[in-house]
Order: structure tokens, then C-alpha cells, then sequence
């Protein structure tokens, strides 16, 4: 089905909005299915997607500030005091607006306060302190500390998102191929940059070739291996500086997969699957080997 056949809007920034939806969950099951195969098929669109979930993801996981019973008692007194002034305007508009009747001596009038009024004055402040404590938390760089200090958490989550959509898709991969000589040239013509790509069939890990993710606004190069009837996502992420590492492993619960990363001066590998961790520590460790034994092969551009 073409993008003008599935009943979504063509504009950009509409289809932005469509995304924000999805990631809500207030689209039926129609639309959301038509949604994620829009963004399976544009890689501006998924990597919008992919930033929407690891920003709301890292927002989401943002511990609530602490907020001290002084300050609380301060925005209570402030809130208390412009209330009762509101309050005063309010039963004086209502004296101006409403015909007097007349007065007896002896008699009593009743005023109400308006709704409004009461409403203000019954106001819960202290959730209201605190939501002004973490508004102007996020507003004041929070999440700018979130993308910078946590980049490896919001790079992981941007490479599961990357897994999952793959998954979803037609296809997993861009260029078809179990060549290296192919999928290399292909990522390097693209992006101008191409890891080592060892062909891992005799190992029981075969190529099955390579796409572009986008993470973050920038490009990266990803292969794509099948173990069994697991696929196994592997980004390269070019290094300008730093050493190697060992490789580490995330279990992401919430999607199912596993995530090891690791690094070897040239590039900083994340390899995802929902294969048991032997494999994926298996698949890392024969690639590691494959890549050092022909280090000429990667490209970092």
C-alpha cells in the first residue's frame, strides 16, 4: 500500500503529530498499524519515532524533585493570600453587578462567594509546588542532562526501537546480501562509513546484509545477521577517539531483547536480539575476532 493510499496526512509535521499519538497509544488499532508501517518505510519518520520514545522514556524515568515543607508553606501563604484577595474582588464585583434589595435595619444579607472563588480556595497548593518544582526542573536543562549524561541508555533505546521497527517491516534489510564486498560499498556509498562485516555462516551466524539507522539525527550503519530463527541487529556507531572495551550486556525487559555493547577504537558496536544470552555473547565474541583478524576491513570514514 503507497503512502497515499493508507489514509494518513502527507504533510510533515501532521504525520509528526500522528507519531505522538502512536507513542500515547490514542490511535485505534487501524491507524497505529498504518502509522508503524509509514515509519517503517521513511527513516525521518522513524527516527522522529525514535525520539519521541527515548525522550519520553527518559523523561518518564526522572525521579520527582524533593520539595521542602518551607517552600510548600511559602507558595500555600502566597496562594492563600492573592485567593482571599480574588475572593474579596469577587464578592464586590457581585455587589456592583446584582440589584441591592433593600435594607432593613436588623436584616441580613447573605453573600455567596462566587465558584471560582471557592474553587481557588479549596485548591490542593502543595501539588501545585510541586509541579512548579519539576516544570521548571525540565524547563531549566533537564532535558538536556538526560540526552548527554544518559546517552548510552537513550543510544540503547534508540537501537531497540531500530530492532523492533526492522521486525515489523517487509524486510529487515536495505541491500540484500551475504557478500561483505556488497553490503560494505552499499553503507559506504551512503553514509561514508562501513564497519567490518564477516560473513559468520560456518559459525551458525549468516549475513543477511545492511541498512541505515538513524539515531539521533545522524546516520548509522547496521548488519543484520540470522541465528536459528533469531535476527541479530548490530550497529556501528564510528569512534573519533577512545580504546576498545569488553563487550556488556543490557537485558531489555520491556522489549523482550538483550543488548550487548562493546567497543574497538574504530567503532562502538550494540548488537540486539531476542536469542538467549550464550548466543549473543557467542555472536560477539566470534565477531570481535573476525574484526580483529582483518582490521583493514572496517571504515569509519
Amino acid at each position: 500500500m503507497s503512502p497515499r493510499e493508507d489514509g494518513l496526512p502527507q504533510d510533515p509535521q501532521d504525520m509528526k503529530l500522528m507519531i505522538h499519538a502512536l507513542v500515547d497509544g490514542e490511535l485505534d488499532a487501524a491507524a497505529a498499524l498504518a502509522v508503524e508501517r509509514r515509519i517503517a518505510a521513511d527513516p525521518e519518520l522513524a527516527a522522529e519515532h525514535a525520539r519521541i520514545v527515548a525522550l519520553r522514556m527518559a523523561v518518564g524515568s526522572v525521579l520527582r524533585p524533593a520539595v521542602s515543607d518551607d517552600f510548600l508553606a511559602r507558595i500555600a501563604s502566597i496562594a492563600e493570600a492573592k485567593g482571599a484577595d480574588e475572593a474579596e474582588a469577587a464578592q464586590a464585583e457581585v455587589v456592583k453587578a446584582e440589584p441591592q434589595p433593600q435594607q432593613h435595619q436588623g436584616e441580613v444579607i447573605e453573600m455567596r462567594p462566587r465558584a471560582s472563588a471557592r474553587w481557588f480556595n479549596s485548591f490542593d497548593w502543595r501539588q501545585m509546588a510541586a509541579s512548579i518544582v519539576l516544570t521548571a526542573f525540565v524547563a531549566s536543562g533537564a532535558t538536556q542532562w538526560l540526552m548527554v549524561e544518559n546517552a548510552p541508555d537513550s543510544f540503547a533505546v534508540a537501537v531497540a526501537n531500530g530492532h523492533r521497527r526492522s521486525l515489523l517491516a517487509a524486510t529487515p534489510v536495505d541491500i540484500v546480501s551475504s557478500d561483505r564486498h556488497t553490503v560494505k560499498p552499499w553503507l559506504d556509498g551512503r553514509i561514508g562509513v562501513s564497519p567490518p562485516a564477516p560473513d559468520m555462516a560456518k559459525d551458525g551466524y549468516a549475513l543477511l546484509g545492511g541498512r541505515v539507522e538513524v539515531i539521533g539525527d545522524r546516520p548509522m550503519p547496521a548488519l543484520v545477521y540470522r541465528h536459528h530463527e533469531h535476527l541479530i541487529t548490530l550497529v556501528a556507531a564510528p569512534q573519533q577517539t577512545g580504546g576498545a572495551s569488553v563487550p556488556v550486556a543490557d537485558d531489555l525487559s520491556a522489549g523482550g531483547f538483550l543488548l550487548v555493547h562493546w567497543t574497538d577504537g574504530a567503532f562502538s558496536y550494540w548488537a540486539i536480539s531476542d536469542a538467549e544470552r550464550p548466543a549473543l555473547d557467542d555472536f560477539a565474541a566470534r565477531f570481535r575476532a573476525a574484526a580483529a583478524a582483518n582490521p583493514a576491513a572496517g571504515s569509519p570514514g
